[in-house]
């Protein structure tokens, strides 16, 4: 039986390179081949959990033994970034999400036959060992976004994004998470090639005071709230050298699994993120988390990624949808409007959608992908 080491936060820990003999690539091994973007990847449902109201804190330590773990279900299986135009993970990721007035709560179980890390050092680029990832998008309006990554030695990094890479970001390296907690525990020993490992398990606690000053909503959220989140892993494949260290293997990309599929291999498109409920009994949580607006939203990004493409082929964007190759949705109800501006230099899009027993909600997007949304979400919830 494996001892069990446990990685707090305020603990110090050493960066060790050590040897791993077990399962590691070997030479005639070929990386398989990425995917570009086609309709195997198209993202249809983002996933959706109801994350449980904690009746008692967990106590971080790494370890998912606390009640509120027991009570809470896990998510589907991590598979690759793309879905399922790309093989299964090698080896098997989930999460469970909870949440109080004080924090919410995430943990995570990574099986791995060899935990490993390097990077000792806050606010390194942690990807570049194995890492776990969280992205937290509050408003779902697709800016002001939280990244959060961990690797096995308990080393943190926390970043906000501005907006999203593809819009410009920037991505804001110096923001910290005063009040973050995070746990790490390790089931087989961390850095030691002489035995096969079974996994690592993540613990996180991320206060909401840290996330009401660009949640776009209140904070913490009441029950029955929606927000958008995902998580990501990433694995490198690895080769032992003669001294016994760890060695990435060149030519090897890293492997990049996903709770909710992104349809391609990148994590900073927010639109594509899980949908998860705030709610308070085990019986709310066991019911479809389903966007009411989730079409309008495709309906949307359909015409950011055509003014992107026309744009980058005129130098302009399109005045109307007939230039863009788009047909108008034939959803009963809905309004479409697209506003450009007379040079050509700017443009918003509007989707009215009307809802039963409810105003109408109207979403806008700018051309930096960002949603605004009508009513807001804290009028919206009154």
């Amino acid at each position: 039986m494996h001892a069990r080491i446990l990685l707090k936060k305020s603990w110090p820990t050493l960066a060790v390179l050590a040897l791993i003999p077990l399962g590691q690539t070997k030479a005639q091994d070929k990386p398989e081949l990425r995917v570009a973007p086609n309709l195997s990847c198209k993202v249809v449902h983002p996933l959706g959990y109801g994350a449980l109201l904690a009746q008692q804190a967990p106590v971080i330590d790494g370890k998912l033994d606390d009640n509120v773990w027991k009570n809470a279900p896990w998510t589907e299986d991590f598979v690759d970034i793309q879905g399922d135009a790309r093989p299964a993970p090698r080896f098997r990721t989930r999460a469970k999400m909870a949440w109080d007035q004080k924090y919410f709560y995430i943990a995570a179980r990574l099986e791995e036959p060899h935990v490993w890390g390097t990077l000792t050092k806050h606010d390194s680029v942690i990807f570049q060992d194995n890492d776990f990832e969280i992205f937290i998008d509050p408003d779902g309006d697709n800016q002001q976004y939280l990244e959060l990554e961990i690797n096995a030695l308990n080393t943190e990094w926390d970043l906000r994004l501005v907006k999203a890479y593809r819009d410009g970001g920037p991505a804001l390296n110096e923001w910290e998470v005063p009040g973050l907690k995070t746990a790490v525990a390790v089931e087989g020993t961390l850095n030691n090639s002489t035995d096969q490992d079974t996994a690592w398990t993540v613990e996180w606690a991320i206060p909401w005071t840290s996330l009401a000053e660009f949640a776009g909503r209140q904070c913490p959220p009441k029950s029955g709230e929606t927000w958008r989140v995902n998580f990501s892993r990433v694995e490198w494949r690895h080769t032992v050298d003669k001294a016994g260290n760890y060695k990435k293997v060149p030519g090897f990309p890293e492997d990049n699994w996903v709770w909710s599929p992104q349809g391609r291999i990148d994590m900073h498109r927010p639109e594509t993120w899980g949908h998860v409920r705030f709610v308070n009994t085990p019986e709310e949580a066991k019911k479809p988390v389903i966007a009411e607006d989730q079409q309008a939203r495709w309906w949307l990004m359909d015409v950011y990624e055509a003014q992107k493409t026309y744009q980058g082929k005129n130098k302009k964007y399109a005045a109307t949808f007939e230039e863009l190759g788009l047909k108008t949705p034939k959803e009963k109800g809905w309004k479409v409007a697209l506003d450009t501006k007379t040079d050509g230099s700017n443009f918003a899009t509007t989707v009215t959608i009307p809802r039963a027993g409810k105003s109408d909600l109207e979403l806008k997007m700018d051309a930096d992908s960002r949603i605004h949304r009508n009513p807001s979400w804290d009028s919206d919830s009154k």
